[in-house]
């Protein structure tokens, strides 16, 4: 089902995956608000973007707020209500890697900073975006996170966490939503975008951005069911990802020395389990303690 009508908002969708992200969600009929701030004596690249949507008989329209401003949240959303009347889908892809720097060299700072545009100011225009999202009869969030949120990167620590962070704060808001009909899901892209690119490197084209958009539209669509999952996507390869927990064991009489002598054993995670929510998790795990515990004491009675 195509998304005629819908309103989209994409942030730092003046080039790259956002943009991307734009012209396809665009394509599929949503009306889209491009969002980008701009930079003094250059181009409005949002601009840009809305001048090959409409060149594509597209429905676009401009943003220029700086997402981690004061006030711009609001500011944002109010223009999606007065210029399409509404929102529907929220994209968050506006982001910044931070210098590359390693652990103990000045990080605490820098994690403070790409900390406040990755994370707090993403987490401010959801706050805003809610009411006009359960106003839609399929309202959807597509937060667009970064493998290095999944399993670190060097170098990137600040990037990493920040991108962690976002992908936890996504699963809850799924678990949170899912009675209001609000679709939450997370796209961690690998694309070559000048974020991720020095000057002058070759570009495989297999890993231009849009190639990673077919996940990205399908996850907002109003017939897409799916909720609480992190997808990637490259090269138009798709895969889901996920935190899972192995099954682990029980040590009836638990000392250091005993862990250590079994930590290899119980640290095989296949099969791997998943969970919707750190409560779930919680549950699944105390019961397998406690059956464990039971057994064990059974078994201990028996041999008295």
């Amino acid at each position: 089902m195509m998304q005629n009508g819908r309103i989209a908002l994409v942030t730092g969708a003046g080039k790259g995956l956002g943009a991307a992200f734009s012209e396809a969600l665009a394509a599929d009929g949503c009306r889209v608000i491009v969002n980008n701030r701009t930079h003094l004596n250059t181009p409005s690249s949002a601009q840009t973007v809305v001048d090959r949507i409409q060149a594509n008989n597209g429905i676009a329209a401009v943003d220029h707020a700086d997402v981690d401003a004061v006030g711009s949240a609001e500011a944002m959303i109010k223009n999606a209500v007065n210029t399409f009347g509404g929102l529907d889908t929220l994209v968050l892809n506006a982001g910044i890697t931070g210098p590359a720097v390693k652990v103990g060299t000045g990080e605490v700072t820098k994690l403070r900073d790409v900390m406040e545009i990755n994370f707090f100011a993403n987490a401010a225009l959801i706050e805003a975006a809610l009411p006009q999202l359960r106003r839609s009869d399929a309202g959807r969030i597509l937060l667009i996170a970064s493998s290095a949120g999944l399993y670190g990167v060097r170098g990137r620590a600040a990037y990493a966490a920040s991108k962690g962070a976002l992908i936890a704060y996504g699963l809850t808001l799924a678990d949170e939503l899912r009675h209001d009909e609000i679709g939450v899901n997370i796209l961690a892209p690998y694309a070559a975008t000048a974020m991720t690119t020095q000057g002058g490197r070759e570009v495989d084209p297999d890993l231009l951005p849009r190639n990673t958009t077919a996940a990205a539209v399908w996850l907002t669509r109003p017939d897409c069911e799916r909720s609480g999952e992190v997808w990637m996507a490259g090269a138009n390869y798709f895969a889901r990802a996920a935190n899972l927990e192995g099954q682990g064991g029980y040590i009836a009489n638990a000392t250091p020395d005993a862990f250590g002598e079994q930590a290899d054993a119980l640290s095989v995670i296949d099969p791997g389990t998943g969970f919707i929510g750190a409560e779930a998790a919680f549950a699944h795990f105390f019961k397998k303690a406690k059956t464990a515990s039971t057994a064990n004491g059974e078994q201990n009675h028996g041999t008295t």
